[in-house]
């Protein structure tokens, strides 16, 4: 039976999204684990997350899980998902900055205050709501027609150094990265399990995923 690990450092709703890759996949074994030998022996592993990124790398580097990442990150499947893929860049600037775990060179920033759509319209921050994913080419976009729309939270944005890292976009007002992928990594700002089908279905491909892009 294939395993999944979803990183357990004391923030985020991890049931949520046990529950969602368990739904997608009702073969696997998913579980939520803070053990790092746990981690390094499950065929793939989720990086959630929610909250600051301050108390985010305290947290991982109090439990000594920032390597643990480093390292199965390299080895296999792995999916970081909203703060998780914001700590994957090199720093952010929250929190008077922040330095993160680097495995995407780049930054995270904040959006601009009193930025206006189309219409005139302030829009707010976070950025809070359903917007359009426009894709790259990517093993994880299998069965998803370009430009679904994905559910967002969020008040910081990945700006990678590395623009072929970019795999998706949305704009909020302009276009910000979304998705970022690098060889077994692939990381989304969005939440795949709020997102309904299109969500579920790119669960359902990651547990599906060889790591190779």
């Amino acid at each position: 039976m294939s395993s999944v690990a979803v990183i357990d450092y004391g923030m985020g709703n991890l049931h949520s999204i046990a529950k969602a890759l368990q739904h997608a996949d009702s073969r696997v074994n998913v579980q939520i684990t803070a053990d790092a030998a746990v981690i390094r022996a499950a065929d793939r592993v989720v990086f959630p997350g929610v909250g600051a990124i301050r108390d985010c790398m305290q947290a991982l580097t109090d439990s000594a899980l920032d390597e643990v990442i480093r390292e199965v990150a390299k080895s296999k499947p792995f999916l970081g998902i909203c703060l998780g893929m914001q700590a994957l860049l090199t720093d952010s600037e929250e929190n008077d900055g922040i330095a993160c775990l680097n495995i995407f060179p780049g930054h995270v920033r904040r959006f601009a205050e009193h930025m206006l759509d189309s219409e005139g319209n302030v829009l707010k921050i976070p950025h809070m709501g359903w917007n359009q994913v426009k894709q790259t080419p990517h093993p994880l976009w299998h069965n998803i027609p370009d430009s679904s729309r994905f559910y967002f939270v969020h008040s910081y944005y990945t700006v990678p150094d590395n623009q072929q890292d970019s795999t998706a976009t949305a704009d909020y007002p302009t276009a910000f990265t979304c998705a970022l992928a690098k060889d077994n990594v692939f990381a989304v700002q969005f939440h795949p399990e709020k997102s309904q089908t299109v969500g579920l279905q790119l669960l359902q491909n990651f547990l599906g995923w060889d790591g190779v892009a």
